[in-house]
């Protein structure tokens, strides 16, 4: 991400936490995401950087000046970062809402992740789950493509569908973002499977290598049929987060899911 590299100059000793996001219309992008992970070129990088920029999403301070913050109650860390006034080409301090019953209704409206409730004497617990820390996920519904299937494990159920691997497109071709295996079982998996069938291919249709974990006995398919799947966003490695199927859109093609394209149903984080 070098439009972000800008962002280690503005203080000497700085740590934060917080999010990256690449925004269309103001509003986060799953497919754009989706679209920067795994950039080891620095070329593309560049020119990605351009073409779909990433924005820095700054929620805590943890560290300045060499000071440790973590022991500091939220409050405090939050009252610090604002003075730092955060806010530049590629990065910025989020506002802060009291009404989280407002804020929670507000974010399921523009099909947002959700909210993150936290107490205001808090201290920060590294890689800790906190208590004091309420994530209020919604479910989000997207689109995505299907670039193969796996069979189920057990010998029992040998030939049935087990899981989909879906991508979403982009300039390079369609990324991999994960196996969905939730909510196929019986008459959804058969019906899906007598589709997919004749669309076998020989070679995965997905722009980079799918994990050895995903594509053990995979069946690559033609990546022409898109479907709707539930999911709590997107991890930090750019894979859907507990995802479940919920059907088939015939109305939409894979062109409708590039980046910027008006059919494309998108949520995320």
């Amino acid at each position: 991400f070098p439009e972000l590299a800008g962002l280690g100059d503005e203080y000497p000793d700085l740590l934060l936490d917080g999010e990256i996001v690449v925004l269309d219309g103001g509003t986060p992008s799953f497919a754009g995401m989706a679209e920067r992970f795994h950039v080891v070129d620095a070329r593309k990088a560049r020119r990605l950087a351009e073409q779909r920029p990433a924005t820095y999403m700054a929620f805590d301070l943890l560290r300045l000046y060499g000071v440790d913050l973590t022991q500091r109650p939220w409050t405090e860390r939050r009252a610090t970062l604002e003075r730092l006034e955060l806010d530049g080409p590629r990065w910025q301090t989020p506002p802060v809402f009291t009404d989280g019953e407002a804020l929670l209704a507000a974010t399921r409206e523009q099909g947002l992740e959700g909210i993150v409730s936290k107490r205001t004497d808090s201290a920060y617990r590294p890689g800790l789950r906190s208590p004091d820390w309420l994530k209020l996920p919604h479910r989000a519904t997207t689109s995505v493509v299907i670039g193969g299937w796996r069979p189920e494990s057990t010998s029992a159920s040998a030939g049935r569908l087990g899981a989909v691997l879906v991508g979403v497109p982009g300039a390079e071709g369609v990324h991999f973002v994960g196996r969905v295996g939730a909510g196929l079982a019986g008459r959804a998996g058969m019906a899906l499977l007598e589709r997919l069938r004749p669309l076998e291919a020989t070679r995965s249709p997905f722009a980079e290598a799918v994990p050895a974990v995903d594509a053990v006995d995979a069946v690559w398919v033609r990546p022409v049929l898109v479907a709707d799947v539930e999911s709590l966003g997107l991890s930090s490695g750019g894979r859907l987060r507990q995802p479940s199927w919920k059907g088939v859109r015939d109305d939409l093609s894979p062109d409708d899911l590039r980046p910027g394209h008006d059919a494309a149903t998108e949520g995320n984080h």
